[in-house]
């Protein structure tokens, strides 16, 4: 039986638990099965629940959900490790470097930028680091993996960067109010799939040129629509009553209450 590591508050104690871990024979035989591609969900996962976390308010929740996604980090560099390809230091490493090379605005000569300044700034450090990448395109780099709200606006995002965007944002108002149009004359559903994709993305630039965040307010959206449904289901429950036996019209009613009583 290995003995393990004296849990502290250094990230040396964390990553020789991992090693623990990871020890053949010694080891957990779950740790010791994974690789880079079955830990990549759970990593997803994590990076989630700390959205969740902070989306709620949960402070106490947060401060284990950002362990639980450390976790993952120091995971994955210690396979990475044992293949000799990097390790956990040479993650510090990099992240440090790139933090001081993209702001130049606090460890260099520039100052006094403001927010959009030090944004534009940032991508224009972005690009010069990879000119020196063979047939780089500008699209490239942006994870399939991304929610497609998120990917969409970091497309966008990209593009508008090397000069592909509309003028104004009554242009992207009219390319809105296009695509819906589209949607409603579409004649089968695959049309539709097709209708709904364009609309949704340019709802999306519509929220780029806003300046909000499209994955955040469909996620305040539904946990709005969460909350007024549960309203509308704690009043049929002190009349005696369930959703599936009320109608539309109650529903509609105890809605709007809900809508009210929030305002």
């Amino acid at each position: 039986m290995s003995v393990p590591p004296k849990p502290g508050r250094d990230i040396e104690a964390l990553l020789a638990l991992m090693a623990a871990l990871r020890t053949p024979k010694t080891g957990c035989p779950w740790d010791l099965e994974q690789s880079f591609e079955t830990i990549a969900p759970y990593t997803i996962e994590e990076a989630y629940e700390v959205a969740d976390a902070i989306q709620r308010g949960d402070f106490a929740g947060l401060k284990d959900e950002l362990g639980d996604l450390l976790l993952q980090v120091i995971f994955h560099a210690r396979m990475a490790e044992e293949a000799q390809k990097f390790d956990f230091g040479d993650v510090v490493q990099a992240i440090t470097e790139k933090l001081v090379r993209r702001h130049p605005h606090v460890f260099g000569d520039a100052r006094e930028l403001s927010p959009d300044e030090v944004k534009a700034l940032w991508a224009k450090i972005k690009t010069e680091e990879r000119r020196g990448e063979s047939e780089r395109r500008t699209l490239d780099g942006v994870p399939l993996a991304l929610p497609a709200l998120a990917r969409a606006l970091k497309l966008q995002d990209k593009a508008a960067n090397v000069g592909f965007d509309w003028e104004k944002k009554s242009d992207v108002e009219a390319k809105v109010a296009e695509e819906l149009g589209e949607l409603v004359a579409a004649a089968n559903q695959a049309a539709a799939h097709e209708e709904i994709g364009d609309l949704l993305f340019a709802l999306v630039n519509l929220a780029r040129w806003l300046d909000v965040d499209p994955e955040g307010a469909l996620r305040d959206a539904n946990a709005k629509f969460v909350r007024r449904f549960g309203a509308i289901e704690g009043t049929l429950k002190a009349h005696g009553k369930t959703p599936a036996q009320s109608d539309l019209a109650e529903m509609d009613t105890l809605w709007n209450e809900a809508k009210k009583t929030e305002r």
